[in-house]
């Protein structure tokens, strides 16, 4: 069943949505809803050049359209998908994007420069509508480019304030080793929760996929 998302599902009528992603995170977010999805991760290298971009959003944003024009066009040619979502979530504090630390040191480093501090974390979607892709004919299809209707992106941005940390509970955090892998040295979903003050709009956008703007954008936007 789809729960709350009765009218998304009916409008899906049997197709199905891509995930171009591999995280289990954004994984687990659809699976809590029964949403009808499957994942094919990206192969898009994520190497873009942060400074070309006037705000760490737009970053995100690109990332997010290249991961799922990469998916899209490995599969274009299936009947049953009816869209692909691309997802890019940054940290940032100031202006400075925190990616996910290489080290121990970088880590601790990351979470002092986090404690009794508001950051902003912000998650580019981008949904590729596969109907608008491989319908009509040619022309029609160079027009939709021209357009920019094979493709929509939005972004998404939640403020997140840390207590003040201290060095024990620092140390222990980063023992566990949970900041290895995480975007900003930390997991709002896992242990990282512990050292959250306060957030300023959509949980599940920390997590790594503003779940309500998701839904209200196919919705709206997916020729389905």
């Amino acid at each position: 069943t789809c729960n709350m998302l009765g009218p998304l599902c009916s409008l899906l009528g049997g197709r199905r949505v891509v995930l171009a992603s591999g995280s289990p995170r954004r994984r687990q977010i659809l699976e809590n809803i029964g949403f009808p999805f499957e994942v094919i991760p990206s192969t898009f290298e994520e190497n873009l050049d942060k400074t070309a971009f006037s705000h760490p959003w737009q970053y995100a944003v690109e990332n997010a359209k290249l991961k799922a024009k990469e998916v899209a066009c490995r599969i274009k040619d299936r009947k049953d998908i009816a869209a692909v979502i691309g997802a890019d979530t940054v940290v940032v504090l100031g202006k400075k994007i925190l990616e996910k630390p290489l080290s121990v040191e970088k880590a601790t480093e990351m979470l002092r420069s986090l404690s009794g501090q508001t950051h902003t974390v912000y998650t580019g979607v981008c949904i590729v509508n596969m109907k608008k892709r491989g319908e009509g004919s040619v022309q029609a299809e160079i027009q939709r480019k021209k357009e920019g209707t094979e493709h929509f992106c939005f972004h998404e941005a939640t403020e997140v304030t840390f207590a003040e940390l201290s060095l024990d509970v620092l140390e222990s955090y980063v023992a566990s080793g949970e900041p290895l892998d995480k975007a900003g040295a930390y997991g709002i979903q896992g242990l990282g929760a512990t050292l959250v003050k306060r957030i300023e709009g959509d949980y599940f956008n920390v997590v790594g996929l503003p779940l309500h703007r998701l839904c209200v954008e196919l919705l709206n936007n997916v020729d389905l």
